[in-house]
């Protein structure tokens, strides 16, 4: 049976991270929970919600220990949020990836298995590294740039996802991007629009009666995958408001994490 050996923060950047804002001080770090496998395992990279203005605690630590208890090994990434802006949430939580597929040696980590899980805007960050790992502007002039950042799967839970007037979540953008945004950027980080055959074989999940971030985020992003092939498993539950996390009052929707983690384990987590 797998323990939980560590917990521990690093810091994301060794020095001022990039695309910062001069007045502000924060320095995003990685929150690292091991588990004690003798051999190396798979490992989750979790990215809470909060609307690009906060990260949610409760979509933290829990999600890691679950993780730890289904014996994989669990990261939280603590990224930038509001003031600052794209690409600061993206370039975090791609070194996040980066740091863990670095480490993957004395962690015990099987670099070729790390997820990442993301909630609400949190499940937005984690899209947009499924979706344009790729981008140029995520490397950053040193050594972790020769490091895989493409994440090998993506869960995400209750995401936003669209930028549409129809049912994109106004407040994750504007903290995002600005409250005039450039519109050929407001199009980039409208995710559904952005799957490729790349992008990561994905677990969703939603409620169908979602009132703050509609449950057509997931469904267009399943359609997108399922146009290019990409492998993905989706879940609506009919009731239940947003930002669940666990779900832990909630029995039913609550099986999400053991759905997810079957989906993992099937792919060799």
């Amino acid at each position: 049976m797998t323990q939980a050996t560590a917990m521990f923060r690093m810091p994301l950047w060794g020095a001022k991270p990039p695309a910062g804002s001069p007045e502000d001080d924060f320095r995003p770090w990685l929150e690292v929970y091991l588990v004690d496998t003798g051999v190396p395992r798979g490992a989750v990279l979790i990215c809470p919600g909060g609307g690009y203005m906060m990260r949610a605690p409760h979509e933290a630590a829990p999600i890691a220990q679950c993780c730890n208890a289904a014996g994989f090994h669990a990261f939280v990434v603590h990224y930038r949020v509001a003031p600052h802006r794209h690409p600061a949430p993206l370039l975090d939580a791609s070194r996040a990836l980066r740091l863990i597929r670095y480490h993957a040696t004395g962690w015990q980590v099987d670099p070729a298995h790390i997820a990442v899980c993301g909630f609400s805007a949190g499940g937005h960050l984690a899209g947009s590294l499924g979706v344009h790992f790729d981008l140029p502007i995520l490397n950053t002039g040193d050594a972790l740039d020769e490091v895989d950042n493409r994440p090998d799967a993506l869960i995400l839970c209750y995401p936003v996802i669209s930028s549409s007037q129809v049912c994109g979540h106004r407040g994750s953008f504007t903290n995002l991007l600005g409250p005039t945004p450039d519109p050929e950027l407001l199009a980039l980080m409208s995710l559904e629009n952005q799957v490729t055959p790349q992008t990561p074989p994905t677990f969703l999940w939603h409620t169908a009666d979602d009132q703050v971030v509609p449950v057509q985020n997931s469904l267009v992003f399943a359609e997108a995958l399922a146009r290019q092939r990409v492998p993905f498993e989706l879940h609506i539950y009919p009731h239940g408001p947003h930002g669940l996390g666990l779900a832990e009052t909630d029995p039913h929707i609550a099986t999400w994490s053991a759905l997810s983690i079957e989906w993992l384990r099937g792919m060799n987590w």
